[in-house]
């Protein structure tokens, strides 16, 4: 075990340490808290009955205190607290407890703090799961043992002990998480920078700040990858230490990976640039797959070998939930794109496509604008079918742009997603394309885009 790792388990010994939320990302990392001998108390605002008593019986079995359901916050009293990322980070408690000199961090943090072997992040509105995966499949594909976790839904923390120097750490960053961050990636990938999570963030520049986090802190010897094809990245190149690759399908870049005019990828570096792949030879549709390659190879190059770059791109089929085929019924296929939580998710997603789609929309509001959505909506679907707490917010603005004209692009209505696919499934002929693509968060409905596409593709298993 690496010596930092032993320290902190050392120091932690019977220190309160309180954990806010019990789920995917913190049910290892409090047992291991608990095993090493903290006292260990996990908050959550679901109540015994919705965690289930099993998973409830199993954490006292051990020793660790809950405090569940409504009044979950109140009283916290801990050495040490590590907060949810979904929880803000200016939250009231936590505000109070750093000025009470409570320790206030996260399990990314943690990781962070005590990671043995070197850390590849990337971060991003659009784009980050399928090159985050990207990146450990090549790094795996030439022989190396990777991590892969964070905000694609597994936590590193729990395994920190079992992690090796020669290993890699790959890891997907949301804004919530990187908001307190005060260490940054060996390798750090900001993919691009759109209006995202306005709901949570009190505004445009603290969700930029939060992302710019990921490069803040890094040394000489780090390396920042950048998307050049999106104005705000391309600007903070002059913010960057160490090695600055860029990545572009549009032009060439004289440090990174780029699409040339012939199709081709190539790696510029130090004056040359050496070809890799013909853009035909990967398997993941669309332009903006495109890119996440360009990303991934920018983050990997020297530490992997071409032809295992070449390999994953043949062989490498996606990520659940990404333009993801679900099946093909009377000639019409149907394609899961949940992950598609933003309008420029969604128009990537649409570009995917050479023929207009029957689309479904709509859900949470994370109070972005719909504006940009409407002219290509109006260019690459025939039929538009709107659910969710957003429904109205679309139809307006898809109806507000000038281009827009009833008889070229229907919009339905329906009570719920069960009700869209029917629509969808009526609508629908031979040749067809129906696409779930949200445009939007599932929090009106679902606990997350993950939900949202597993059920869409029960329904449509269904028809």
């Amino acid at each position: 075990m690496d010596s930092r790792v032993q320290r902190f388990f050392e120091q932690i010994k019977g220190k309160k340490v309180t954990v806010i939320g019990i789920g995917v990302s913190h049910s290892d990392l409090i047992s291991l808290l608990a095993e090493k001998g903290a006292k260990v108390t996990a908050c959550d605002k679901h109540t015994r009955e919705q965690l289930g008593e099993a998973i409830c019986n199993n954490f006292e079995a051990r020793g660790i205190s809950l405090k569940l359901g409504e009044d979950y916050l109140e009283g916290v009293d801990a050495d040490i607290v590590l907060r949810t990322p979904g929880m803000k980070y200016h939250h009231p408690l936590l505000d109070g407890l750093r000025e009470k000199g409570v320790v206030v961090t996260s399990e990314m943090e943690l990781f962070f703090d005590l990671c043995p072997c070197k850390i590849i992040a990337v971060t991003g509105s659009d784009g980050k799961t399928t090159t985050t995966t990207l990146i450990a499949e090549i790094l795996k594909e030439s022989g190396h043992k990777v991590h892969l976790g964070g905000n694609i839904g597994r936590a590193l923390m729990p395994m920190i002990q079992d992690i090796r120097p020669n290993d890699y750490a790959v890891v997907e960053l949301s804004s919530f998480q990187l908001i307190s961050m005060r260490k940054s990636p060996d390798v750090a990938v900001i993919t691009n920078i759109t209006p995202n999570h306005l709901d949570m963030h009190k505004d445009m520049q603290e969700y930029v700040d939060a992302k710019l986090n990921i490069i803040a802190h890094q040394g000489a010897f780090s390396r920042t990858v950048l998307g050049a094809d999106n104005p705000l990245t391309a600007s903070f190149t002059d913010r960057t230490r160490g090695e600055t690759f860029l990545f572009s399908r549009k032009h060439p870049v004289k440090s990174g990976a780029f699409l040339g005019e012939d199709g081709i990828v190539y790696m510029a570096l130090n004056g040359k640039k050496t070809k890799i792949m013909h853009q035909s030879e990967i398997k993941l549709p669309g332009l903006h797959n495109v890119e996440n390659y360009l990303a991934a190879i920018s983050a990997v190059w020297g530490d992997a070998d071409i032809q295992a770059i070449a390999d994953v791109a043949n062989e490498f089929g996606g990520v659940e939930h990404r333009i993801e085929l679900v099946r093909e019924l009377d000639g019409v296929k149907y394609y899961n794109d949940s992950i598609a939580t933003t309008p420029t998710r969604t128009i990537a997603g649409l570009d995917s496509f050479s023929q207009k789609l029957i689309v479904i929309a709509g859900g949470y509001d994370k109070k972005i604008p719909f504006e940009p959505l409407a002219p290509k909506l109006m260019e690459k679907s025939k039929v538009l079918i709107l659910t969710g707490a957003t429904a109205d917010k679309i139809e307006t603005a898809v109806k507000s742009y000038a281009g827009y004209d009833p008889n070229e692009l229907k919009i339905l209505r329906a009570k719920d997603l069960a009700q869209a696919v029917q629509i969808a499934h009526e609508q629908a002929r031979a040749g067809d394309i129906v696409s779930l693509s949200p445009a939007c968060a599932s929090f009106d409905c679902y606990p997350n885009f993950e939900a949202r596409g597993r059920h869409f593709k029960e329904l449509v298993k269904a028809l």
